[in-house]
């Protein structure tokens, strides 16, 4: 097959995936997302000689990179409207959001949240996009045994932040003893007295 056939296969074969990957990270925002998988598929186009035979987690080597320019992008929009004096990053923010809005595990992904950009990726690329050590290394561009203590590292993170979530829980039986309720001994005698009166 030409480079040409090799990207066409390429391109039918992983576009929604890559779309998918990318939607994930920008939390489905339709416009953004069609423009930054448009341009990982330019790349693609131009890089058609280097693709490799499995395509996919270099794909997704080539989305982390454009995903990267576009928030750094977006950041410098936004200071400059600072600079401006306009608030229209502001109007952006008028949906809230009430606890009922919560997601199913999103305490998993508040955990995440609160690791690195870093962790956080090599995470989603082994969980969400399923890859495994060696896709994983290819998608970051690093070796496998580094792209191995990378995902072990990330995953202890994890946990370490989903126990920190765990402890403030732990308290709250401590407030639920403080009951005004006086104890069941007390409860007790008087119904005593009451029954054989």
């Amino acid at each position: 097959m030409s480079n040409d056939e090799i990207f066409a296969a390429a391109y039918r074969e992983h576009y929604w995936a890559v779309s998918r990957y990318v939607a994930r990270r920008l939390d489905g925002r339709t416009a953004d997302v069609e423009e930054v998988v448009a341009e990982v598929f330019t790349v693609a186009w131009r890089r058609r000689a280097e693709l490799p035979h499995a395509p996919l987690p270099w794909l997704y080597g080539v989305a982390r990179n454009c995903l990267s320019n576009t928030v750094r992008g977006r950041g410098r929009y936004r200071r400059l409207l600072d600079r401006l004096g306009n608030d229209q990053a502001a109007h952006g923010r008028h949906l809230t959001r009430g606890p009922e809005a919560e997601p199913p595990g999103g305490w998993v992904h508040e955990a995440l949240a609160r690791l690195s950009p870093q962790d956080q990726e090599v995470l989603r690329l082994t969980a969400w996009e399923e890859l495994g050590v060696d896709e994983l290394a290819l998608a970051l561009g690093c070796g496998s045994r580094a792209a191995s203590m990378r995902l072990h590292r990330a995953r202890a993170r994890l946990r370490a932040e989903i126990d920190r979530m765990d402890r403030p829980p732990a308290a709250a039986p401590r407030t639920a003893r403080r009951t005004p309720h006086p104890p069941a001994t007390t409860n007790a005698i008087p119904a005593k007295e009451h029954g054989h009166g």
